[in-house]
C-alpha cells in the first residue's frame, strides 16, 4: 500500500506563491490546489457577462469585478476565483491585502464539467456564510441553461431560465440580465 502525504501550506506561503505563479490556486485550509484552465465558450460567457454588468451598473454603487481578484472566506479559511462578483459600493478588503475581498453580494459561476458539483455543493455552502452575500448564478456553458439562487429568509430560492428569450432578474443590483446577452456569440452543437 503507497501512503501519499501531502503538504500543508500556511496561508503566508500560500500567498507568497500566488503572488509569483503563472496559473492560479486556490487556498483551502492548508492545501494549494491548482484551478483547470478554461475553455473558450467559458471565457467569453465570463467575458459577456462582466461586459453586461459593467455597462448597466455605470454610474451606480454596484461594481462588478472579474475572476482576477481572490475572494477570502473566513469561515472556510478559504481563497478562490469566481468568475464574476459583483459589490454593493466599496469592496472590503481582508486587512492589508490588495488581492483580496470579502463582501460580495452577487456571485456568477460559469460551470464546466471537472468542477460543476463544487459549485453547486461545496462552494455554494462556503459563499453563504458571507453575509452580505444574496445571490448565486450557475451559468452552463454548453446550452442556455442558468440556476439563480436568491436569499430569502428562510433559505435559498432556486430559479433556472432555459432558453435564449428569457432574462433574469436580479433585484439586489436593480437589472434584468437577459439570457441571449449571457451567451451572445456562442454556438451551441
Amino acid at each position: 500500500m503507497i501512503s501519499t502525504i501531502s503538504r500543508r501550506y500556511s496561508l503566508d506561503e500560500y500567498r507568497a506563491i500566488e503572488e509569483k505563479a503563472e496559473g492560479r490556486s486556490e487556498y483551502r485550509d492548508g492545501e494549494i490546489v491548482p484551478m483547470p484552465g478554461g475553455t473558450l465558450k467559458h471565457s467569453r460567457i465570463g467575458r459577456n457577462i462582466l461586459t453586461y454588468f459593467s455597462t448597466m451598473m455605470r454610474d451606480t454603487q454596484f461594481e462588478p469585478i472579474n475572476s482576477d481578484l481572490r475572494l477570502w472566506i473566513p469561515e472556510y479559511r478559504r481563497g478562490v476565483y469566481p468568475d464574476v462578483m459583483i459589490f454593493d459600493g466599496e469592496p472590503q478588503l481582508n486587512g492589508e491585502r490588495l488581492d483580496e475581498v470579502l463582501n460580495p453580494i452577487l456571485i456568477v459561476e460559469v460551470l464546466s464539467p471537472s468542477t460543476a458539483d463544487y459549485d453547486r455543493l461545496s462552494k455554494f455552502r462556503m459563499y453563504r456564510s458571507i453575509a452580505s452575500f444574496s445571490k448565486y448564478l450557475l451559468v452552463e456553458q454548453d446550452e442556455p441553461f442558468v440556476e439563480r439562487y436568491s436569499k430569502q429568509d428562510k433559505g435559498w430560492l432556486l430559479s433556472d431560465f432555459s432558453g435564449l428569450e428569457l432574462s433574469l432578474a436580479l433585484d439586489s443590483v436593480s437589472i434584468d440580465l437577459p439570457m441571449a446577452e449571457i451567451y451572445r456569440g456562442i454556438v451551441f452543437e
